[in-house]
């Protein structure tokens, strides 16, 4: 049975910013003020070292212009940047089977589902996390989530077109010192942009966690709730519920 939830299409987010509107979806979710919610966007250059990162990982030349930023969620050290698709799903696994490692699988088996129309097969590989081209191995997408009171935060970059240089050049990328990257692009020899692949993630996303997921505009920008968003949605739920009473 699918549920209603909501969609946002943010475009380009300095990260520190959508993660205070990650935090803040999460806590309307968990109260119930909103549904699941699924974020769509890209970041400007950012390093983001997870809870398991130590400094070894990080070799960013003096000069770069890239921000560093450690974060809650798991795993080791990974690359945002345009050019990369990353997904913020906003969920309470309450209603979807409450199995941290499943949700993982899940994550891996939408962006299987992502690629695919577009002639790519991926593939997972047993004992590391994300999802890979074979032969030979190289990572075309990185998971890494947080979970707190059974409602996600953080999700999936999948690399679209962008340069996978500074996954090997500024930091040792999840922690692995000969792992290979690369993109959709690459791997079809031509350009490719993120409103060609957003589709396929979106639709692939709702199958998996069996969504209905219904646009929510964001005519604003990434501002559209840049404070209080919990306090704001919690009493637009009240003036519905006394909407529908008092009819």
């Amino acid at each position: 049975m699918t549920r209603g939830a909501y969609v946002l299409d943010l475009g380009r987010v300095p990260y520190r910013e959508a993660w205070d509107l990650q935090r803040s979806l999460a806590g309307a979710v968990s109260q119930g003020a909103i549904p699941d919610t699924v974020v769509f966007l890209e970041h400007p250059p950012v390093v983001t070292l997870g809870r398991r990162a130590d400094q070894e990982e990080l070799h960013v030349p003096e000069g770069a212009e890239v921000d560093v930023v450690e974060t809650d969620r798991g795993g080791k050290s990974t690359y945002h940047g345009p050019g990369q698709l990353v997904c913020y799903p906003i969920l309470d696994l309450k209603r979807h089977g409450k199995d941290v490692k499943k949700y993982v699988r899940d994550l891996e088996d939408a962006l299987i589902r992502t690629v695919a129309p577009l002639g790519i097969q991926a593939t997972r590989i047993d004992g590391l996390t994300g999802v890979w081209l074979e032969r030979p191995p190289r990572k075309v997408a990185s998971i890494g989530v947080h979970i707190s009171r059974w409602v996600t935060t953080h999700g999936y970059a999948l690399n679209v077109d962008l340069d996978p240089a500074p996954f090997t050049d500024w930091i040792t990328a999840c922690g692995l010192e000969d792992a290979a990257f690369t993109t959709i692009a690459r791997e079809l020899g031509r350009a490719v942009t993120l409103g060609e692949v957003t589709p396929f993630a979106r639709d692939a996303l709702a199958e998996v966690f069996e969504l209905e997921l219904e646009p929510l505009p964001a005519d604003d920008g990434h501002g559209l709730w840049p404070q209080n968003v919990h306090q704001q949605l919690a009493a637009a739920k009240v003036d519905r519920t006394n909407a529908t009473v008092s009819s």
